[in-house]
């Protein structure tokens, strides 16, 4: 009579049934969970829809500049980093309490000094950083300004800028 081994059931042999021993059901045990968490680890990390996260940040652009056609001082540094630095000419604002002390005359009166809003947006593949750019419009509706925004999502999947610069129009003669 002829006895299979383990070998031969574990290759798919047929043969009677047998019973593991506790160890070796603890060893396939871990080989299992081994094999789990190895999958885990190399799996690729599903890529943000780029074209959403645009849209996001076009939303945040928009949403912030309303700030200030709403008077909203509180609304404007909601959207502001706390480590944010904003280039003001040759003197740069470093975080959003130095912003705001700069910022606030611009929210002072009934209307808005000026209005911008996004024309290019743009995200990194990774969708946690963008760039924003437009122009800024005077209340008479004159182009006076571009400005150009770097932005950051944070832990919350909130939209903060981070970097803001804008250079004045050129109001040069033609050539």
């Amino acid at each position: 009579m002829h006895t299979q081994t383990d070998r031969d059931v574990e290759a798919g042999g047929a043969g009677p049934a047998r019973t593991d021993s506790p160890v070796r059901m603890i060893l396939r045990s871990m080989v299992a969970l081994s094999a789990m968490l190895l999958a885990g680890c190399a799996a690729t990390p599903v890529a943000p829809d780029r074209a959403a996260r645009v849209e996001e940040v076009r939303a945040a652009e928009t949403a912030f500049a309303r700030t200030m056609a709403d008077r909203d001082l509180a609304a404007f540094a909601s959207f502001v980093a706390d480590d944010a630095v904003f280039v003001n000419g040759n003197e740069p604002l470093r975080g959003k309490p130095a912003i705001l002390a700069h910022w606030q005359r611009f929210f002072a009166g009934p209307q808005a000094p000026f209005s911008w809003t996004p024309r290019i947006v743009e995200v990194l593949g990774s969708g946690e950083l963008a760039y924003s750019e437009g122009p800024v419009i005077s209340p008479q509706g004159e182009l006076i300004a571009t400005y150009f925004s770097t932005w950051r999502r944070d832990s919350r999947g909130a939209w903060k800028v981070v970097l803001d610069n804008g250079y004045v129009a050129c109001r040069c003669a033609p050539k």
